[in-house]
C-alpha cells in the first residue's frame, strides 16, 4: 500500500533528525505502522509516528558536560586586542599614591 505524498512527506521530515543508522529502520517501522491503520490523516499519522520517532531518537551529549562553547580559544580571543589603550588604563594606578 502506498501512503499519499503529505504523509509520505511527514515520515521523511520526521526521519531527517535521526543518525543514518535509524534512519532506515524508523521509516520502516513507520510505514509499516501506517499500513495497519485503514483511515489516514496528516493529523492522525503524527499522533502515531510522534513516540514511535522518539524510540527511535538518540539525543545529542549534553553542552554542560563538555562546557559552553563560549570558553574555548579562537583566533579571537588568542590574539591581543585591536586597537589604541584606553586613555583611563591605569588611572586607578597613577592616583593611589599622590602625595598631599
Amino acid at each position: 500500500m502506498s501512503l499519499p505524498a503529505e504523509i509520505d512527506e511527514l515520515v521523511l521530515q520526521l526521519a531527517a533528525s535521526l543518525t543514518p543508522s535509524q534512519y532506515d529502520a524508523f521509516v520502516i517501522a513507520a510505514r509499516t505502522t501506517l499500513a495497519g491503520i485503514p483511515c489516514i490523516g496528516p493529523g492522525s499519522a503524527y499522533r502515531v509516528l510522534a513516540p514511535l520517532q522518539r524510540r527511535f531518537f538518540d539525543p545529542p551529549e549534553e553542552r554542560v558536560a563538555v562546557g559552553p562553547r563560549h570558553h574555548h580559544q579562537t583566533k579571537l580571543t588568542m590574539l591581543p586586542p585591536v586597537g589604541a589603550e584606553d586613555p583611563r588604563t591605569g588611572g586607578r594606578d597613577r592616583t593611589r599614591l599622590r602625595m598631599v
